[in-house]
């Protein structure tokens, strides 16, 4: 009891220290309880314990077959030639006769220039010839008449030689003439703008009613033959020894050329060149490759990605390139025993093409690979297997890893 303080302030007090504890106490049990009934339903939630027994994978047979070896390397397309159209006279342009991007065959009509000026240029010349060839023709009357009257002795003899001369004169302007009118003719040949190749067409690069010039740079448009059409791509120089042991063999090397992704066969041809030296900044050297192009596939400047079959693997073991794993041993696969456990099995390689890789030695045909769920397996572990069919019937691949779903859903619909 505080000094000063009478009886019924220390009683409420009291109380209220006493329902302090109470309420204490009664909020201390309520977590007790809570704590003891949340207990079981913990236990009940706690994950089973995962067994080896649980891990699905999907495999593959391997197979044994014919391995082609292919060289891939990054090409651009270009034309076999590449024309600019010039005027080689200086005139109008009245007419264009051509539509961007025809097909034109080598001496087409392609554009007209005002031909007036050289027609007038061409009478002039034909109009010269004409009277230089009367000057000679009367020079030679005139050598016979002084012949005679030589004969006669009534002239003197230099005056014939002096004739005979004349006639030699006329006879070298007549050739001037003869010249300047095969020159006029000329000039107004070049009049009319004509293909010089066979090919396509270009975008327009002049309107009709400009004053071309024979010094214009530009030109009327571009002519790129397409048919046939190359293709120039580098291979690296560790290559060059095979691909020139091949080339200068008596069978023409094959060369096929796909799309960007590498997915979509364009066009199939020949090489036609490899050139005479390696770039040392890229250690690559260049080689070109014709193509018959009559579908139109390739297009000039277009990029494609070349693939030159430079051998054949006979009777080799083949697997899916998912199959194969690398660690510290290199190369290798998780191969299914019998009593469905796994086993790592170094492997080989030679090389891969279309998603499937050549091996050389570590694997026999038929023996199966893991191709999907490698990430989770170790030597020794038990697996429920999913098999595939190497050869499927549709157009689906069976050895794409999203087939796995498929699978797993008629298994389940067959139990």
């Amino acid at each position: 009891m505080i000094p000063g303080e009478n009886k019924e302030t220390t009683k409420g007090r009291f109380r209220w220290q006493i329902g302090i504890a109470i309420i204490l106490l009664l909020a201390v049990a309520v977590y007790i309880i809570k704590l003891i009934s949340a207990q079981p339903e913990q236990d009940y939630k706690k994950p089973e314990k995962f067994t080896e027994l649980d891990i699905a994978v999907v495999a593959v047979a391997a197979t044994q077959g014919d391995f082609p070896v292919y060289l891939t390397g990054l090409g651009t397309v270009t034309a076999l030639r590449t024309v600019t159209v010039r005027s080689r006279v200086d005139g109008e342009l009245i007419r264009v006769a051509f539509k961007e991007g025809q097909m034109v065959n080598a001496g087409d009509l392609l554009a007209e220039i005002d031909p007036r000026a050289f027609q007038a240029q061409l009478m002039q010349a034909e109009g010269q010839l004409i009277r230089d060839e009367a000057l000679l023709n009367n020079a030679r009357t005139d050598l016979v008449r002084y012949k005679t009257l030589l004969e006669q002795d009534s002239i003197a003899a230099q005056q014939t030689v002096t004739q005979e001369s004349l006639i030699k004169q006329n006879k070298g302007t007549l050739e001037i003439d003869r010249g300047l009118v095969a020159n006029a003719k000329l000039q107004l040949s070049y009049a009319r703008i004509t293909a010089p190749i066979t090919g396509r067409l270009g975008l327009r690069l002049v309107d009709q009613g400009n004053i071309v010039h024979a010094s214009d740079t530009n030109g009327l448009a571009v002519i790129t033959q397409i048919h046939p059409i190359a293709v120039v791509f580098t291979l690296p120089e560790d290559d060059l020894q095979a691909v020139m042991k091949q080339f200068h063999s008596d069978e023409d090397l094959a060369i096929e050329a796909y799309d960007r992704r590498g997915k979509v066969k364009l066009a199939q041809g020949q090489l036609l060149a490899v050139d005479n030296q390696i770039d040392t900044s890229t250690g690559t050297v260049k080689l070109k490759g014709q193509f018959a192009n009559e579908d139109n596939a390739l297009f000039s400047n277009q990029f494609v990605n070349i693939r030159m079959n430079m051998d054949t693997l006979r009777s080799v073991t083949i697997i899916p390139a998912a199959a194969i794993q690398r660690g510290t041993i290199g190369p290798f696969v998780y191969v299914v025993k019998e009593d469905q456990t796994v086993s790592v099995r170094p492997l080989t390689l030679g090389p891969t093409e279309d998603e499937k890789a050549a091996v050389l030695e570590g694997l026999q045909p038929n023996e199966l690979v893991v191709v999907d769920g490698a990430d989770k397996l170790r030597e020794g572990m038990k697996v429920k297997l999913i098999t595939r069919d190497p050869t499927p019937s549709s157009g689906e691949d069976s050895s794409l890893p999203g087939n796995k779903i498929h699978q797993d859903k008629d298994q389940k619909s067959g139990n």
